[in-house]
């Protein structure tokens, strides 16, 4: 049987753990915001919010989680020792 390390467990703890809060964060973005959409009643640049978000705003969350996901993962890897070299 193969033993994993502390630092593997502990690297794979973390990883998981912001995978799962960025997972949430997409689902709000998708789902929540799409079902509640009729409820924003305001003007965001000149825009219903509702449109915004559909259109443009969850668009914007995406990228924004994958550039923050990629960023920590660097930074994680280099914590734990795996980084790749360049």
């Amino acid at each position: 049987m193969l033993k994993v390390s502390e630092n593997h467990q502990s690297y794979w703890r973390k990883n998981l753990r912001i995978t799962s809060i960025l997972l949430a964060i997409w689902f709000v973005v998708t789902y929540v915001m799409a079902y509640f959409a009729r409820d924003l009643n305001f003007n965001f640049f000149g825009w219903p919010f509702s449109f915004w978000m559909a259109a443009q705003g969850s668009l914007v969350i995406y990228v924004l989680i994958i550039g923050f996901y990629a960023s920590y993962m660097n930074k994680l890897d280099i914590e734990h020792g795996v980084a790749e070299e360049e």
